[in-house]
């Protein structure tokens, strides 16, 4: 098992580039397996459930071709629709391979998701779109199988607005005959991105990034050469990583837009943000004031930048409260941020943060993706040295965050934990 080992204190500065979004690039990659010619895909996030993805697509006889570590050509003629690899059941993305395989194949056998355990996430929604499509679905043995005769369009309204379910059944409907409409549908930049990626296919698909989501049913799917949008989470992770520590860094590769619901928030507590047409200044030169916030779904403040927002206002002047109405299982970490001298009380839904001078530095355990970059934030400003257990979740969506935290004077290493040489010897160096 890896950790990350910090020495909190020191004020990050200087520049640092986002890679592509890593939930745009997993429906995008399952989108490639829809034609029989050459895509290729571009500013792709060398992450964990990324490479995970492309290993199940060679497992079932795609064609993947990993240019550099951005870039990948996949040829998806497929040799079976049955996706039996163990790694797939723990990441959340896996149930893109159902639309897609289901929309060009007209079946598909894939392993119920797993991902980060921050709360319920069930796939009714999939299964009730799939279903309108005319397919029939079933579980059984902790697998989804989805088969069809053919598929029609259909009229879809989602009981709640899901990201995964969009997408999904976005995927099924580009190859049905007919005209679909998908209502309710949820708007993050990532869905449109996906549904841009299918357009340069070939695909008919209008109204991604708003409710209502018409799709023209097209015969096939051809090849294309897409580059992803940049990872909004991981840009929203760096310019909180920057307000905690009073820093001044300029983030590149973003799309100021996708970041409103950030940018407002900081400035509404203190920091300074300035926006170009593809970056983001980050500046902080004082003690965080309070706010309260709710998570919402897109364009409101996300779900998966609460825990490093809390971390943040952990150190504010005041009391701040956050409420979290996405998922239920997200204040898990507070514990962690507790055994480093946080007071933060959470009641149901609701995190009550009453903000500390100071935070000390401990071992803390990641219990989640997001939450593990909000415990390296907490190590970022504590005093001492903080260790930060199970990086492996942080891994499945940060791309080298240790060595862009380095590179803007951040005192981070990572280490094996029966390395204790080498974690006596970063400790004994950074004083």
């Amino acid at each position: 098992m890896e950790q990350y080992v910090i020495s909190g204190g020191r004020r990050l500065a200087g520049e640092v580039a986002i890679a592509g979004a890593k939930n745009a690039a997993l429906g995008i990659i399952a989108a490639a397996l829809m034609t029989d010619e050459q895509v290729t895909i571009e500013n792709l996030p060398d992450v964990l459930d990324i490479n995970v993805l492309l290993d199940a697509l060679a497992e079932i006889g795609a064609i993947v071709d990993r240019v550099d570590r951005h870039t990948v050509r996949i040829v998806g003629r497929v040799q079976t629709t049955t996706v039996d690899i163990e790694s797939m059941r723990k990441m959340r993305g896996s149930y893109y391979l159902l639309g897609a395989l289901l929309g060009k194949y007209k079946h598909a056998q894939v392993p119920l998701p797993g991902g980060c355990n921050i709360g319920s996430r069930p796939i009714e929604q999939h299964i009730k779109g799939f279903r309108a499509l005319g397919a029939n679905v079933d579980i059984s043995f902790g697998n989804v199988n989805a088969d069809a005769e053919k598929l029609s369009g259909g009229h879809i309204f989602f009981d709640i607005v899901t990201v995964g379910a969009t997408i999904n059944v976005m995927l099924a409907a580009v190859l049905a005959e007919g005209q679909t409409i998908i209502e309710n549908c949820a708007k993050e930049p990532h869905i449109v991105d996906v549904a841009n990626f299918l357009n340069s296919m070939g695909a008919n698909i209008k109204g991604a990034g708003t409710d209502v989501i018409r799709i023209r049913g097209v015969e096939k799917l051809h090849g294309s050469t897409y580059s992803i949008i940049p990872d909004q989470i991981e840009a929203g992770t760096f310019m909180l990583a920057t307000a905690a520590t009073c820093g001044d860094v300029r983030i590149t590769n973003v799309i100021p837009k996708h970041l409103e619901a950030i940018t407002s928030k900081l400035m509404e507590i203190g920091v300074r943000v300035e926006e170009e047409d593809d970056a983001v200044r980050v500046v902080a030169t004082k003690r965080l004031g309070n706010t309260q916030i709710k998570t919402l779904v897109y364009p409101g403040f996300p779900t998966d930048m609460q825990p490093q927002m809390t971390t943040a206002l952990a150190m504010c002047e005041g009391t701040s409260i956050i409420t979290e109405s996405i998922f239920e299982n997200r204040f898990k970490y507070v514990d962690e941020l507790t055994k480093m001298g946080a007071n933060i009380k959470v009641e149901g839904n609701t995190a009550i943060i009453n903000g500390v001078e100071k935070l000390t530095g401990a071992t803390v355990c990641t219990p989640d993706l997001r939450a593990g970059a909000a415990l390296v934030i907490a190590g970022l400003v504590a005093e001492g040295c903080t260790v930060v257990e199970h990086v492996e979740f942080i891994e499945r969506g940060y791309e080298n965050f240790e060595g862009k935290l380095k590179s803007l004077g951040a005192a981070i290493d990572k280490f094996d934990e029966n390395d204790s040489r080498g974690i006596q010897k970063f400790k004994l160096k950074c004083g």
